[in-house]
């Protein structure tokens, strides 16, 4: 199992309907397969995540952010690592809106 704890992590890529960009940074913590981080950047003012870390290190996870406009937005993701030639954690990630337009999306981050 891949250990995220204390890891960070910013958006390389990222849908259009997304709140993230580059400025976004995630900061990972792990107990056994319980995972939680918290973020901000961009138009999130603070948003949190939790979910379960399973054997090949993918994430199931829930998520719930206010942005600048004072929303409560939600969500969830599936995010499955791969590990890159220099060691660090890249996140390709498929996530959906649970408010707001329900829409889908996809994203990338990238261990800093």
């Amino acid at each position: 199992m891949i250990n995220y704890h204390d890891k960070k992590f910013r958006p390389l890529s990222y849908s259009e309907n997304s709140e993230t960009d580059s400025k976004t940074v995630f900061h990972y913590k792990q107990k056994g397969n319980v995972l939680t981080c918290s973020y901000n950047g961009n138009s999130i003012l603070e948003g949190h995540l939790i979910g379960l870390v399973n054997a090949n290190g993918q994430i199931d996870m829930r998520y719930h952010q206010i942005n600048l406009k004072g929303e409560l937005m939600t969500g969830i993701c599936k995010s499955t690592p791969e590990i890159l030639d220099n060691g660090k954690i890249r996140l390709h990630e498929d996530w959906q809106w649970t408010s707001g337009d329900n829409s889908k999306g996809q994203s990338i981050l990238e261990e800093l």
